[in-house]
């Protein structure tokens, strides 16, 4: 019977073991991966973070770059791996937690290879669950070639020909920047009056601005944090307008529908795509935890992570409890007041 299991191994639940390690727990972190770090990896390969170095820290360890380096996917998987070889957290891959029930005083986690126990249980699963596509992309062409931002490496993937880009959040117009750069015509399906912040201004960073003025630091409780929560995240450091001038990028508007081979636009009717990259989100699902009351958007009911489930946690959601809530460097704060909230409850119970 383990104290805690962490679900998730990416930047939430190494910051939740490094807590919980210092607290003396018997716990253990699972992650349906093959390794440290994979959720980054499996990504496209010129990602890189938005936010330097000095601002992507875990509790306890600094991130090891330079000030004012921009990381790779790379990095931050290495980064991973260096930190569960620092604090020795206990890792278990290749284990997919497939359902969560709870009996008097502990819970059940169900995987294809048996069950785990537990006291308590901490989900670090993040944000992107099931890739999004709309529902008339089973109408388009077997011809025309499909694929979702989370399965996109890079433009080697596609077939010979045009293009198109679905989706005006950063994921969509970094791929779109890199795809519409092998000079083939690449047409761009999303808003492009979108707004767009420099990753330096003045000679400082965005994100130290946003640190020194507290943007990160609004909780989502306060008038100001609920309007950013509810507004449209801003790209950042990306040349949109740049990308939108090229002669061979076409901005369509939103998609609207398919017929076979045809690509019905907001603006025309595409004909000959050959591609088509969905950079369309993900939509979040949670139906794997057992009495667990979800608000209207699929995200679980919670007060900073506490669900309404004794003894079930969660972390690494977007606005737990800032915007900084799921970021790299902003996780630190969550993961330790969950510590510290888990430490006053035992008190209270001894």
């Amino acid at each position: 019977m383990l104290d805690f299991v962490i679900v998730g191994g990416a930047q939430a639940g190494l910051s939740m073991a490094y807590y919980l390690n210092k607290m003396g727990k018997d716990y253990v972190v699972v992650d349906k991966e093959k390794e440290v770090g994979a959720s980054w990896l499996n990504r496209w390969d010129s990602l890189k973070l938005f936010t330097p170095s000095e601002f992507n820290k875990l509790p306890g360890m600094e991130f090891p770059a330079e000030k004012g380096y921009y990381p790779t996917k790379k990095d931050v998987a290495e980064y991973f791996k260096n930190y569960v070889a620092e604090f020795d957290i206990k890792i278990r891959l290749n284990t997919l937690i497939e359902h969560i029930s709870q009996r008097e005083d502990y819970f059940i986690l169900k995987h294809q290879n048996g069950e785990i126990h537990c006291k308590n249980v901490v989900i670090a699963t993040g944000p992107f669950h099931i890739p999004y596509t709309p529902s008339f992309s089973k109408k388009i062409s077997t011809a025309i070639f499909q694929i979702h931002s989370n399965y996109y490496k890079n433009p080697g993937q596609l077939q010979e020909g045009p293009a198109m880009v679905v989706g005006a959040g950063d994921s969509g117009f970094q791929i779109l920047d890199e795809i519409s750069q092998t000079n083939r015509t690449t047409y761009f399906s999303g808003a492009t009056n979108v707004r767009v912040l420099p990753q330096e201004i003045l000679g400082k960073t965005l994100w130290w601005w946003f640190t020194k003025i507290g943007f990160l630091s609004f909780s989502r409780n306060t008038w100001l944090g609920k309007k950013l929560s509810e507004s449209k995240q801003p790209i950042i450091g990306t040349n949109v307008k740049g990308i939108l001038k090229r002669e061979n990028v076409i901005p369509v508007g939103k998609t609207k529908d398919a017929k076979g081979e045809i690509i019905i636009t907001k603006n025309r009717g595409i004909a000959g795509l050959k591609n088509i990259v969905w950079a369309t989100g993900y939509r979040p699902n949670f139906s794997w935890i057992e009495g667990l009351e979800l608000s209207k958007d699929g995200y679980p009911k919670h007060n900073r992570g506490i669900s309404n489930i004794k003894g079930l946690y969660f972390i690494g959601l977007p606005w737990l409890h800032t915007r900084g809530s799921a970021t790299l460097g902003g996780i630190k704060k969550d993961a330790q007041y969950l510590a510290n909230y888990i430490e006053a409850e035992e008190k209270t119970q001894a």
